[in-house]
């Protein structure tokens, strides 16, 4: 995920007008680059019309296109979306690799970690009002399955993700059921709560094994990486040690609370972590990153009986030394995906209001949402924290 696509795979990022419409699903191909988007939204017949960026063929790239504007259902709200920010998953996405073409069916419009204001509402919403401010899950689960029923909501049978099954906040305006709007308090402003939904992954990697009094590593310093670098910092771990192969966001890490980094292309990371650890290995190894060579480092470092938290989004299958590096480690593995609902919410404000999280070095990046694709190039590049775009 260091590498961005090539000159020949850019997709142009065009305004559609009415008359050049050509529809594909619920959205419409981008054809005439010259009309654009100003003062209130256009419309199509009876349908207002907004901008949005989206996955609308299976390759690499990212297009602007009109879409209609979101309607709010039963138990949903309509959020002007003032603020979202670029995820891993999005960059997938963008670069079309194997977990893409896996997991969206164009068109699709992406994009899930965002905060805005709640302008409409639709039938039966009773726990929100037009006006509020709200960060989002993106995880959205049925409510009838075992798992969801049993308090594991973002492991639902049949979950859906915002911006990857149900277009997304790459947008002017986005709908989400009322359940996954969560109030901004007063003092995070909406900048830090359009990244509330990265940190809250940190949290519930973070906090999946006994992290204090041990030795932490951390394999791959993106957004989630960074975050974990300071939770770890200050929930009592022995020492705090990050791995990445981009100097730059090693740096961040340092200044998030890290105690050691180091950087994997010039020094062996197992060979260092043992040395640090009087060769015992890291108690807990949180693996970031989804690079299949830092996954099996990962697996390496971690000490016998330790535990690896497995968190980074690999492209494709991943080859392991099960009997050494498991087995016979009795390592215990745990993978996380999302937060738990709500509970690491609730966590995760309880974190902020304490004033203990440095998050000033995290947001490295700020851009308009029309300049998308050059966030993208900028995620791949790997010389950023968080990038966050004004819609």
């Amino acid at each position: 995920m260091h590498a961005g696509p090539s000159s020949s795979q850019k997709t142009g990022a065009w305004i559609l007008s009415e008359s050049d419409s050509r529809d594909v699903g619920k959205i419409s191909l981008p054809l005439n680059p010259a009309a654009k988007h100003k003062g209130t939204c256009p419309r199509r017949g009876n349908e207002e019309i907004v901008k949005a960026f989206a996955k609308v063929r299976p390759e690499p790239g990212i297009v602007q296109i009109d879409a209609n504007k979101p309607k709010p259902g039963y138990h949903e709200v309509l959020v002007k979306v003032r603020v979202t920010s670029v995820c891993g998953t999005d960059y997938h996405i963008y670069r079309w690799d194997e977990w893409a073409k896996a997991h969206i069916k164009p068109p699709r419009i992406i994009g899930h970690e965002f905060a805005g204001e709640i302008v409409e509402i639709g039938a039966d919403v009773t726990s929100h009002k037009p006006g509020d401010l709200v960060a989002a899950e993106s995880h959205i689960g049925c409510g009838k399955c075992y798992q969801c029923r049993t308090g594991n909501t973002h492991i639902c049978e049949q979950l859906a993700i915002i911006g990857v099954d149900v277009d997304g906040s790459f947008a002017e305006y986005v709908k989400i059921p009322e359940q996954n709007a969560w109030p901004i308090p007063q003092e995070v402003p909406v900048e830090t709560a359009s990244i509330l939904e990265p940190l809250g992954n940190a949290v519930h990697a973070s906090f999946a094994a006994d992290i204090a009094g041990t030795d932490v590593s951390i394999f791959g310093c993106g957004p989630v990486g960074l975050s974990a670098a300071a939770l770890t910092s200050v929930s009592g771990a022995l020492t705090v040690t990050a791995i990445d192969i981009n100097d730059y966001r090693l740096a961040l890490a340092k200044r998030m609370g890290a105690t050691k980094t180091i950087n994997s292309k010039a020094v062996d990371p197992v060979v260092e972590i043992h040395k640090d650890t009087n060769g015992r290995g890291a108690g807990v190894v949180l693996e970031m990153s989804g690079s299949e060579l830092a996954i099996r480092q990962a697996f390496k470092s971690v000490r016998n009986g330790g535990t690896v938290i497995l968190f980074g989004l690999p492209s494709g299958e991943v080859r392991l030394n099960v009997g050494d590096d498991l087995i016979f480690k009795e390592a215990h593995v745990r993978g996380v995906v999302g937060r738990e609902i709500f509970k690491t919410w609730y966590k995760l404000q309880d974190l902020l209001k304490s004033g203990k999280l440095n998050l000033a070095p995290l947001i490295t990046h700020r851009m308009s949402l029309d300049r998308l694709d050059d966030a993208m190039k900028l995620v791949g590049s790997g010389e950023c924290g968080k990038v966050v775009l004004a819609a």
